[in-house]
Order: structure tokens, then sequence, then C-alpha cells
């Protein structure tokens, strides 16, 4: 017994000193943790304080009334406005700009304590100058860090932080440096606007109202109503005045089912037409270095949200066009062709056309293709889907499969209209349908990237490029040049 006594003692001891003690993982975190102060304990604070928790922090409530404050997040402590500045380095100011005649008063509890401003405003202009800078003022001891103000309540809550951006400014590079540390661990990305002179802007952030859908939309809504009025001149307004037919129960389905595809295809094109532009610009610079204009830059950055548009114009003729069947105009037409042949005793078969059947299932065809790869395209432009791409797949999906999308409902157009460009009855008016109208811009992008792939384009525009370059001064040439 005294054997086994002596050689478990020696087991023991040699565990002891090649091992590690083992402890609570709470415990350790909770001794290790840096403590962060949350001043307001509405929404965004509550939000912020289970996020900041849930990142490893020891969080602690400044508040007016600690004993009655409502619930708070699980592991959270809660005192007053004084006691939790001092307990921590790193203050979030999660209260309203109107509510900030506090803080003079703690100027001496604040003195070197970085405090991040998360306020906004319910619109702009709406202060003489930025909450930040006000709250500067108003503690100058302190270093005053804007930032996290466009995450909301909402986000913070759902834990619905994953590729958000978030941006910071600041006139104290330390203070920076420590929110954006703790803002890296909430799994945001930081990005440094720079000094406290821009925090009205990062202000005004929350309140724009989608700033890169403004210029696809106004697109969109342009060629909507242009086609619409356009369609409606041609074919409802003609039909009363030459033929005088009423037909004014189209506008509803079977117009808006021609302008939608009309605005899909012009939408798609114009995605790839920057493109197009921008490589025969660098082809004729001879540099792919060279800044683009102003308007072609905003053109391209605002391609994924076209074909986002693109697709929904889309979305919406498909659904147009399983409705047809089931309407009242359409069934009536089709009874009233029955009734007909059955008052004539008509029993002759209908001829066949070979062609128009072909021409039909190709139609058709291209058109379900053409829609397939359309939400492909828009799948793989979530960034939850992208994300797990490869640059290469990313970029083979999205240019090769994009023209090919772009080829495809191109063809469709096309095959819609085969058996009439040549028939006067279809120019009313003289003027052309609208399908040959959104034919033009597809055409001349899908022209114009063949002519890319030509090898002896390149060398023309280099030699094209090289005769203007002799003509033109010296100074000229070195301005180019850069």
């Amino acid at each position: 017994m005294v054997t086994k006594l002596t050689t478990m003692s020696a087991v023991s001891e040699k565990m002891t000193a090649d091992s590690v003690a083992l402890h609570r993982l709470d415990m350790a975190a909770s001794s290790e943790s840096e403590h962060v102060c949350i001043f307001g304990t509405g929404d965004l604070g509550r939000s912020l304080g289970l996020c900041l928790l849930q990142s490893g922090y020891s969080v602690v409530y400044g508040s007016r009334r600690p004993h009655s404050c409502g619930s708070l997040p699980v592991g959270a402590q809660v005192m007053t406005h004084a006691a939790a500045a001092r307990s921590a380095s790193l203050i979030f100011i999660c209260v309203h700009r109107e509510h900030y005649a506090f803080l003079e008063t703690m100027d001496h509890q604040l003195d070197g304590k970085v405090l991040v401003d998360l306020s906004n405003n319910l619109k702009k202009g709406m202060y003489p100058e930025a909450n930040a800078a006000y709250l500067q003022r108003l503690v100058p001891k302190a270093h005053v860090v804007k930032g996290l103000n466009t995450l909301s309540a909402w986000a913070l809550q759902n834990g619905l932080l994953a590729g958000k951006q978030v941006y910071l400014c600041g006139d104290n590079v330390e203070a920076k440096r420590a929110v954006a540390e703790m803002a890296t661990k909430l799994g945001v990305t930081v990005v440094d606007k720079g000094s406290l002179s821009v925090a009205r802007e990062l202000e005004d952030f929350p309140l724009r109202l989608f700033p890169e859908w403004r210029l696809p939309l106004c697109i969109a809504a342009g060629l909507s109503a242009f086609f619409y009025f356009y369609l409606l001149i041609r074919d409802v307004i003609y039909a009363y005045v030459e033929n005088d037919k009423d037909i004014s129960y189209r506008i509803m389905v079977s117009l808006a089912n021609k302008v939608f595809p009309i605005v899909s295809l012009v939408m798609l094109s114009l995605c790839y037409l920057p493109g197009v532009i921008a490589a025969f610009l660098q082809l004729y610079r001879g540099t792919k270095y060279s800044r683009f204009p102003n308007w072609l830059d905003r053109w391209m950055l605002s391609r994924k949200q076209m074909g986002l548009v693109a697709l929904g114009f889309a979305f919406l003729h498909a659904i147009y066009t399983f409705v047809i069947p089931i309407r009242y105009a359409v069934r009536h037409k089709l009874i009233s062709q029955v009734v007909d042949e059955m008052k004539n005793n008509k029993t002759t078969p209908f001829y066949f056309d070979n062609t128009e059947a072909w021409g039909t299932d190709s139609f058709y065809v291209l058109g379900i293709l053409g829609f397939f790869l359309y939400v492909l395209l828009g799948l793989t432009s979530l960034p939850s889907v992208g994300g797990s791409l490869s640059w290469r797949e990313f970029s083979f999906i999205q240019s090769k499969l994009g023209h090919l999308t772009l080829f495809i409902c191109t063809a469709h157009g096309y095959i819609y209209g085969w058996n009439k460009f040549l028939r006067s009855s279809t120019y009313k008016w003289y003027t052309p349908p609208g399908y040959m109208l959104c034919l033009i811009v597809p055409s001349v992008v899908l022209v114009l990237k063949l002519l890319i792939l030509i090898p002896c384009v390149d060398h023309t525009l280099t030699r094209i490029r090289q005769g203007w370059e002799r003509k033109k001064p010296t100074d000229e040439i070195r301005v180019f040049s850069l």
C-alpha cells in the first residue's frame, strides 16, 4: 500500500511539472477581459453591450438611474456615469446630442479617456456643427472618435455584422487605433476617414437613401417611361385613330409586358458597355494605369446595381408572360375562333407552318436559357455567394457568362421579329417597334466586344495613338503619359 502511494505521488509530481493547471474558462476570461464603458441604456446601448460581451469584453453601463434602467445584457454592470467612467478607458456615447450636457460636468473623470460618438441626426444640417465636434468642445481633455454610427441596434442585436464596413475619424491616432481594434473583434471592417473634421460626413452616411442605386434606378425609370408612352402611342392610340378600335385594356398587361423585356435588355447591355469603352480607352492610351474619366468611373461602379435592376425586370417579364393565357381577352379570342369555326362548319385543318414552329420554339428556348443565366448572374453577385468563389471563377461567370447572356437575350429579341423587319405594317406612323429600338444598344456592345477580341484592332489603335502623340507638343505628351 505504501508502495502504491509512493508511485502515485511520483506520477502526480511528474504531471504537475509537465502540464499546465486548468481553470474554468469563464473565470480566466473574466480576469483578463478588458473593461469598456457605455453611456446609455437604450436599444443601441444594450445591443452594443451584448456584442461586446460576446466578444470577450467586460461591459459597464453608466446611467442617471442605475437602479431603474431596465433589463441589460447578462454579465454587464451598471453604475453612475462618474463611477462607470473611472472603470474604463474606452467609453461609448450611446445617447442623443441633446443629452450631452451632463458630460460637461464630468470633465475631470473623462480626462484622457477615449469617447466613441455613435450619434446620428434625423436630417442633414440639423445642427451648425457635427455632433462629434460638439462633444469634443464639451470635453476638451478627452479623445473623441466618431464611428460605428452606421451600425443599427437591430444589426447588432441579431449579429449581422459580418462583411459590414464602418468608418472612423478622430484627431488622436492612438484613440482611433484602440477603437479600430475593438471594431475588428466585433467582425466589421474599419475604414479610417481621417481627422474629426469629417465627422459631419460620417453622420450623414445613415441619412443617404440608396446612394449606389440612384443612377441605375433613374435610368430604369427613364427607359420605362419613354418606352411605355412610345408603345402607348404606337399600339393603343394608333389603333383608335386609324382603325377606330378601343384596345385600351392592353395597357395593364400587354403593354407592360412589352416594356419589361425592353428595359431589361437595355439595362443588361449597359452593364457591359462601360467595360468595352474602358477597354478601347486603354488600348488607345497604351496603358491600363491611366485613370478613367469620372463619368465612366461612376458608371462602372454601378454595374452591379444595373444588373440586378435588369434581373428584376426580367422576373416581371416572366411572371407577366405566365399570366397572359388566363387573361379574359385571350380566352375570349380563343373561344370566339372556335365558335366561328362551328358556325361556318370549317372542318379543314389549319395549315402547319414548319418555319413558324421552328421560330416559336427557338424564341422560347432562348428566352428560358437567357432567364436561367440571368438568375445565375444575380446569385453570384450576392456577397454570400460571390465570397465563396475564387477571382477566376467570379470573373468567368460575370464576364464570360455575362456576355453569353447578353448574346442569348439579344438573339431572343431578333427571333421575335425575324419576319417582321421588312413588313410595312410593322412601322406604324413610320416609327419602328420597341423591340427594334432595344436591340440597338446590345448589338453595339456585342460588336465592340468582338472587335476587341480581334488582334488587329490593338495594332490599329496603337498606331493611331502614336500618330496623335507625334502631332502634340511635348508638354501635352507628358501629361497624357501620366
